[in-house]
């Protein structure tokens, strides 16, 4: 098995997700509002597995030693560089969370639910028990509970899985479309940090971070079928994870829409 075999499996999670009816959903400045402030959720726990692979695969305690393979470990700095201190609107170094944030700020989106979650998860010291006691849709918490099982109790070439293929690099694509759109019939909106963070996840993705981590994965699974097994397993599962989000987000959304008027 090889990650072109891992895609072509993939396919009809793909293409669901590609397909899916969210897109349609997004009409207005405040639905545009609702999708971020769900998907914010993917845009943080990204982080989390890419921080993983990091400890997993390279030395990050002292004394420090060789760890691994010089490969992957230059890939994995690499990409957390760019993820954690890249060069945001301004010219200033910022993680690619903090600019989603700041690009919610831009257009009103609300930002103090993912704010309280975090808190919580500091004062908890538990982010299984921070999910759960959240108000967070179900689809949201299994799609967190998910990534954070993997991070807890996957070898590093099912982390890696998760990371590679089960986060989508289409539709940063799709939505830089559909964020086009809305600049020229919602022109009051500021979406410029938004238009900018999804240029530039596609940029990292397409020329540098995609290719690389395709590389680890094959580094990692060494021709093992049962590896490659469990690597389609659980990109299988991520993605179905990541389609549960998007069900979550449009439920909210067609909730709030039906909200009477006060």
């Amino acid at each position: 098995m090889n990650t072109a075999t891992i895609n072509s499996l993939l396919t009809p999670q793909r293409d669901q997700l590609l397909q899916h009816p969210l897109y349609a959903r997004v009409k207005t400045v405040d639905d545009l509002k609702h999708f971020l402030q769900g998907h914010v959720y993917a845009v943080w726990d990204f982080m989390s597995l890419l921080k993983a692979l990091q400890t997993k695969l390279t030395c990050t305690s002292t004394p420090w030693l060789p760890v691994g393979n010089p490969e992957i470990r230059y890939l994995i700095n690499e990409i957390v560089l760019a993820e954690e201190t890249d060069i945001n609107l301004e010219g200033q170094r910022q993680s690619h969370f903090e600019m989603y944030v700041d690009a919610m700020k831009a257009i009103g989106a609300d930002v103090n639910e993912i704010a309280l979650f975090l808190d919580d998860v500091v004062a908890t010291q538990n982010i299984f028990v921070s999910i759960k006691q959240s108000r967070l849709h179900d689809d949201i918490k299994a799609f967190l509970n998910f990534t954070f099982r993997v991070i807890e109790e996957g070898r590093p070439h099912e982390i890696a899985a998760a990371f590679t293929f089960g986060r989508e690099d289409l539709i940063p694509g799709m939505f830089t479309e559909i964020l086009r759109n809305f600049q020229e019939n919602f022109p009051e909106a500021d979406l410029s940090k938004l238009i900018y963070y999804f240029e530039r996840h596609i940029e990292l993705d397409a020329d540098e971070h995609g290719p690389m981590a395709m590389q680890m994965v094959i580094d990692l699974c060494e021709g093992d079928a049962q590896k490659w097994k469990e690597v389609e397993e659980i990109s299988r599962q991520a993605l179905e994870k990541r389609i549960g989000l998007w069900d979550a987000i449009e439920e909210n959304m067609m909730h709030h829409n039906l909200e009477p008027i006060a």
